[in-house]
């Protein structure tokens, strides 16, 4: 036999599984890589799950507005409450109010002038706090 009968011969026993190995190799690659493998689907499960989080996110600040907006309705709007606010914000009072301001050097972080006063008057024998 020749060599080019001899490769018909055992090229057909060969050539199924070749082509099947081929086959189950492009399939698994797309499997895995592909559109719609298993890697788009950790992607998009990863997206789903930001999504989630930005609703609920947005929904907790949505019922925050409705029950503002559901304490503006006028069945259970407070008079005293509504009066507060408006002269709050307003910056609007009563002459018989009495205001009482915040010693704002409490909260305040010390300046280099305030500093510097305190330094010059203990000199002159004034007591420092």
């Amino acid at each position: 036999m020749s060599l080019f009968s001899e490769l018909k011969l055992r090229g057909r026993h060969i050539i199924g599984p070749v082509l099947g190995i081929c086959a189950i190799s492009y399939f698994g690659y797309h499997a895995i890589n592909g559109h719609r493998g298993l890697l788009a689907l950790r992607q998009l499960t990863h997206r789903v799950e930001m999504a989630r989080l930005q609703f609920n996110d947005i929904n907790a600040e949505r019922q925050i507005l409705e029950n503002r907006v559901r304490m503006l309705s006028p069945g259970s709007l407070d008079a005293d409450m509504l009066d507060e606010r408006a002269r709050i914000m307003l910056n609007y009072g009563y002459a018989d109010d009495i205001v009482v301001l915040p010693d704002i050097t409490v909260f305040a972080p010390e300046s280099n002038s305030a500093k510097n006063s305190v330094n010059n008057n203990v000199g002159k024998g004034e007591a420092v706090d």
